[in-house]
Order: C-alpha cells, then structure tokens, then sequence
C-alpha cells in the first residue's frame, strides 16, 4: 500500500456504533493550506460513512464512483466497495488516481486501494494517512483499555495524531451512524 501524507482518517465499531472521523489539514509540502477540510462525509442517504486521504481531485473522484456503485447495488457496501477496488485497479484513468478511501456501514469497514484491495479489519477499527498508525494504535488501546463510545474513541485517537503527525491537525470532524 502506498503511504499517503496529509491527512489523517479513522474508522472505529463498537457496540453497534461506526465512527469515522478525520482531521482538517490540507497540506502541500510542509506549507499548511487549509485547516478545516472536511474529510469524511455521509453517502447513500446518510447510511454510509466514506473518508479519504490522499490528493483532493482524486480523492473526491473516488467517493463520486463509490457512491455511483452505492447506487448501483443498492446500498449494498460490500458488492459497492469490490466493484469499485476492480474499476480503481483496471481503468486508465482511475488507476492513476493517488488516494486511500474507508468506507463504512452499521455491519462492515473497508479499506479501499488502487491496488485493487477491499480490507475489513478484525478489530473494528481502521486508519488511514500519515498519521493513521497513531490515530490506530491510539484506538486500539482505548477499545481494549476503556468504556469509551465509537464516536469518542475517533475523537481521542485523532487528538494523538494531531500531537504527533505534522501532517494531521486536531479540527476533527466526526460522523457518526
């Protein structure tokens, strides 16, 4: 998988919650060109969550073609997501895209690449970005060390990153299902 700097994205289930929360900083370089991006967003009539990290246009590319799949499958997130992963590793243009995206429903989290991979975490939780490792690994030890709900845990492990990742900001957005 390619490591995507500029953003941070976390996807947390946890008693029949899903949250997904993202942080606001648009980089490019070391120069800080936006604070407040939102990152993460509502899809299929607010029952999927989808975040991304990677280059905007591409990324906003992706959620457009995740959400035509959405439609075409009735909301069905798994056939969505594969579906999506074969286009994204075979057509010309969408191969060339450089993002990661996470998608989820109530049941199920993915992780979406190029590659032409659609990975569900064991644990429930997932990250993505440059500073993804320390928003997961923040997140893994709150799930198993706390009470916390899935909507906090995001938001805790998110803080983390922001204290750690240059590229990761703590404007945090947060959605939850």
């Amino acid at each position: 998988m390619a490591s995507i700097h500029s953003t941070t994205i976390i996807c947390v289930k946890r008693d029949g919650a899903v949250a997904m929360a993202g942080d606001g900083q648009v980089s490019a370089g070391q120069t800080i060109l936006k604070g407040n991006a939102q990152k993460v967003r509502k899809l299929f009539s607010d029952k999927i969550l989808a975040g991304f990290a990677g280059a905007t246009a591409d990324a906003f590319t992706l959620i457009e073609k995740l959400e035509e799949k959405l439609q075409a499958y009735g909301g069905n997130l798994t056939r969505a997501s594969v579906e999506l992963a074969k286009d994204w590793r075979t057509d010309k243009m969408l191969r060339r895209l450089e993002a990661m995206l996470i998608a989820a429903d109530k049941d199920k989290i993915f992780l979406l690449t190029g590659n032409g991979d659609v990975i569900e975490p064991e644990e429930g939780v997932i990250a993505i970005g440059s500073g993804g490792n320390y928003a997961l690994a923040a997140a893994r030890a709150l799930l198993k060390k706390t009470n916390l709900s899935a909507h906090e845990i995001c938001t805790e492990s998110l803080k983390i990153a922001s204290e750690i990742c240059v590229y990761t900001n703590a404007n945090i957005r947060v959605e939850s299902l």
